[in-house]
C-alpha cells in the first residue's frame, strides 16, 4: 500500500523536519556531536535514534524523543509568536490553498 505524506499549508520542508537541525546544533555546542552516547545517556534516548535523526533516513521524529533530548540538555521547548492572528484572513487563505491541493481518494477500509 502506498503512503502518502501529509502536506500543511502553514508548515513545509523538503528533506527532513527541520527540528532535526535544531537538535544536531543543540548537541553541537555542548561538545556533544561526537559522543551521542552520552547523549543516549543522559536521555534515555538511543544512540540509533539520533544517529537515524543526524546521519539517516529520519525524517519525522517523534516528539517525545525530541523533548528528552532537549530537556536532557538543559533547554527548554518554547512557543513564539510571529505575528497577530486574522482569523477570517486565514480561513480565506486556508480555502483557497485546500482548493489548489490534488483530490485524494478515499481510503480503502
Amino acid at each position: 500500500m502506498a503512503k502518502f505524506a501529509r502536506v500543511y499549508r502553514t508548515y513545509s520542508y523538503i528533506d527532513k523536519n527541520p527540528v532535526i537541525d535544531k537538535v544536531r546544533t543543540l548537541v553541537q555546542d555542548e561538545g556533544l556531536f561526537t559522543k551521542l552516547g552520552i547523549v543516549q545517556e543522559i536521555s534515555n534516548v538511543s544512540r540509533s535514534t539520533l544517529v537515524g535523526w543526524f546521519h539517516g533516513s529520519v525524517r519525522h521524529p517523534q516528539h517525545h524523543t525530541i523533548a528528552a533530548v532537549v530537556s536532557a540538555l538543559g533547554y527548554e521547548e518554547a512557543f513564539v509568536k510571529k505575528h497577530r492572528l486574522d482569523i477570517e484572513r486565514e480561513r480565506e487563505r486556508a480555502a483557497e490553498w485546500a482548493a489548489k491541493q490534488p483530490k485524494r481518494r478515499k481510503r480503502s477500509k
